[in-house]
């Protein structure tokens, strides 16, 4: 008896009898109850597969004739494949993507709307700030360089006209190069003050004690002569802002030299005494010059004076203003600017808003470089109005 291996498919075999059968094709099944490709007949669907072969364990295959394969002969087995009655697996598709959220508009009574106003007031409460931080700066610092500008300015304009000898000597002039006699312009030069003592040198003295005058230096009330002349000469000066040029007046002792040059040549004073507007200075000489600033450079509620008497001869007078404006008063303020300070504030606005709008529209740096110099314009003028809302001496 010859050994035998049942391959799948179109491999020879033999029945009981030992009779062999021709080998059939891969693709065609066996006929049931007889030895093919699989166990009981069941077709092999479709050939051998060389991953379904298994060799079989001695003593168990089949042989041919129903005798047994000797322990040393191995048959391959082919395992059967799934039956044809089971159902195929289902096939795994891809779970769908989920659509995106939807943005979910904020709820009534949530807050929501109110945000671009929130923003706005945010913006608002911003600007603001920047502008009061600025209006600070100015006073404690861009106002002196203001006034330092403005007595270079003025002092050439006096020193050319006591050369002409037309500076004015009185609220009627005369005044210009021209000599033309009419009332003095408050603003105009009349003075040049010098206090060694505690660093003046070469002031100059305007006509005017209103907060608008004095922001160019020291200013003459009109209703008193001018220095050298007799009677009480009144000259107020600040203390904090626009150059602080009355800022060291505390610091002056009697006997400390005060000397004025105007029209009429130079006039030297003496200081006498010193002190604050809650005490009297009683002085029984009829000439002498009362230097005047603020108590403090915070916010001052009276004023300090030192009272200088006139130690050089006396000067003619032509006359004093007969009346004065309430802002020409110690610690006055000009009220009325406030109107004017409305309409720079509203320029400003304005300007901020032209200046937003092309910036969303236009270029953003063009914007910027046509609207940052007007609005610097705009706010120095407020400034400068803000400024004489305030007392004349501080």
């Amino acid at each position: 008896m010859t050994d035998a291996r049942r391959l799948g498919g179109g491999a020879a075999g033999a029945d009981g009898d030992g009779a062999a059968h021709p080998s059939r094709p891969a693709a065609e099944a066996a006929p049931p109850g007889e030895p093919g490709t699989g166990f009981n007949g069941d077709p092999a669907g479709g050939g051998d597969r060389a991953a379904g072969l298994s060799p079989a364990v001695s003593g168990e295959g089949l042989a041919t004739g129903g005798a047994q394969v000797p322990a040393s002969g191995a048959v391959a087995v082919a395992e059967a494949p799934p039956s044809a009655g089971m159902a195929p697996a289902p096939e795994k598709r891809p779970a769908p993507a989920s659509p995106a959220p939807a943005r979910q508009e904020p709820r009534p009574g949530s807050g929501g709307q109110w945000r671009p106003w929130l923003r706005g007031s945010a913006i608002g409460l911003l600007l603001l700030a920047v502008v009061v931080l600025g209006f600070i700066g100015y006073l404690y610092g861009l106002s002196g360089v203001q006034e330092a500008r403005s007595q270079a300015i003025l002092y050439t304009q006096l020193q050319l006209e006591l050369a002409n000898q037309v500076a004015p000597l009185g609220p009627y002039g005369p005044n210009g190069l021209n000599g033309t006699r009419g009332p003095t312009p408050l603003g105009s030069p009349v003075a040049i003050l010098n206090i060694p003592s505690i660093g003046i040198h070469d002031m100059v003295v305007v006509q005017g004690t209103t907060p608008q005058n004095m922001m160019a230096g020291p200013g003459h009330r009109p209703d008193s002569p001018l220095p050298g002349q007799p009677g009480v000469v009144q000259i107020y000066g600040r203390r904090a802002t626009f150059g602080g040029s009355f800022s060291h007046l505390g610091e002056l002792r009697p006997g400390d030299t005060i000397t004025a040059i105007t029209g009429q040549g130079t006039s030297t004073y003496t200081v006498g005494a010193a002190a604050f507007s809650d005490k009297i200075i009683e002085d029984p000489a009829p000439n002498r010059m009362l230097l005047l600033t603020a108590s403090s450079a915070g916010i001052p509620s009276y004023y300090y004076q030192v009272d200088a008497d006139l130690t050089s001869s006396v000067r003619p007078s032509p006359g004093v203003a007969r009346v004065v404006y309430a802002s020409e008063l110690p610690l006055a303020n000009d009220s009325s600017t406030l109107a004017m300070t409305m309409v720079w504030s509203l320029a400003l606005a304005l300007v901020a808003a032209i200046g937003t709008v092309a910036a969303s529209r236009w270029s953003r740096w063009a914007a910027y470089l046509a609207m940052v110099p007007l609005a610097m314009a705009v706010l120095w003028n407020l400034y400068e109005n803000l400024a004489a809302l305030l007392p004349n001496l501080y």
